[in-house]
């Protein structure tokens, strides 16, 4: 059971950090008019993806502001997640895997 946890857990981090890049891509894309928002499709990923990233970015972007234009909370908060993936679940879920075993 605690690698079910750590396998379910760990790949919704992987869609999260997915999610973030194409996100970033994504407002790279509109803001130098390669693709429009006017697009329902686009819109709706555009849309889709802010409602995911929002809640993970926002906090970030309060405590460091864009600088010189560039908003660099999805940077930092890609490496947070890869930090936790790395060292943090091991940690968490070494114990309650080897204890089921």
């Amino acid at each position: 059971m605690g690698s079910f946890l750590y396998f379910i857990v760990d790949n919704l981090l992987n869609l999260l950090i997915l999610a973030i890049i194409v996100s970033a891509v994504l407002s790279w894309l509109v803001a130098f008019d390669v693709i429009n928002l006017r697009n329902p499709f686009v819109y709706n990923v555009a849309r889709f993806l802010d409602a995911v990233t929002r809640p993970i970015l926002r906090p970030v972007q309060k405590v460091i502001p864009a600088i010189g234009g560039v908003d660099i909370s999805p940077i930092i908060v890609l490496l947070v997640i890869q930090g936790i993936r790395q060292y943090l679940l091991p940690l968490v879920f070494g114990p309650i895997i080897a204890a089921l075993h």
